[in-house]
């Protein structure tokens, strides 16, 4: 048996015509997706194929699953070698640099809501902890951001002599701190708040502030400045 590709479809089932006549908004999500990968796997529909991926991962269905499949999990589908593989991670990484894109160069990042917004989608589908390290100037425009350390799916550690370091080193006046919890819940652990007093006693120090140290978890976020739990 072979592959069924779009033009295979019934006329009312393929999305290239069904985008030209309606918009694309009216492309389902199995339909967008069938797009990209153009063909099924042996006696399925692409658009059937196209569907089995959007109910694949165990976390989450629909298009945010895509976000927590690795280039192995892809493959590992029936249907899928390395080349589609590979464009569906790039489509994956693309929505999240877009999310990324709205703020130009120059934003000035010293807001909690539009911190949190720059990370989330990087930040919220991750299955273990991960903290980021965001080094700003005098004016909080961003001069780099690293991650400093991965974790288990519950604590990661910042040590601060590797915070500083990367700080002087790079110039920064003023950092930020941000990491997720891969539950959603963006209550800071004991852990959580020990360490930040410590990294911002540390930088009151050094003159580098800690504006800032920023949870994220699953589309929303809590930020430790706007709960005066730092200040200065």
């Amino acid at each position: 048996m072979k592959h069924l590709t779009l033009k295979e479809l019934p006329v009312s089932e393929r999305p290239y015509e069904k985008c030209e006549k309606y918009g694309v908004e009216s492309l389902s999500d199995a339909e967008l997706l069938a797009v990209i990968i153009r063909t099924g796997s042996k006696g399925e529909r692409v658009n059937e194929l196209a569907n089995r991926i959007l109910n694949y991962s165990e976390r989450k269905s629909g298009l945010i699953g895509l976000n927590y499949l690795t280039l192995e999990d892809f493959r590992s589908i029936r249907g899928i070698g390395r080349v589609k593989a590979i464009q569906l991670v790039c489509v994956a990484e693309l929505t999240k640099r877009m999310a990324r894109a709205h703020l130009p160069e120059s934003a000035v990042l010293n807001q909690p809501k539009e911190i949190a917004k720059y990370y989330m989608q990087e930040l919220r589908h991750l299955d273990c902890e991960h903290v980021v390290l965001l080094l700003l100037d005098t004016k909080c425009h961003k001069i780099k951001d690293f991650v400093i350390s991965k974790g288990t799916v519950n604590t990661a550690m910042a040590e601060p002599r590797e915070i500083f370091l990367k700080a002087v080193r790079y110039g920064a006046v003023n950092i930020v701190l941000l990491h997720n919890h891969p539950s959603g819940d963006v209550t800071p652990s004991n852990a959580d708040i020990s360490i930040t007093k410590r990294i911002f006693q540390a930088g009151e120090l050094i003159g580098i502030q800690l504006v800032d140290h920023i949870i994220i978890g699953d589309n929303r976020f809590f930020s430790f400045r706007e709960k005066g739990m730092i200040s200065g």
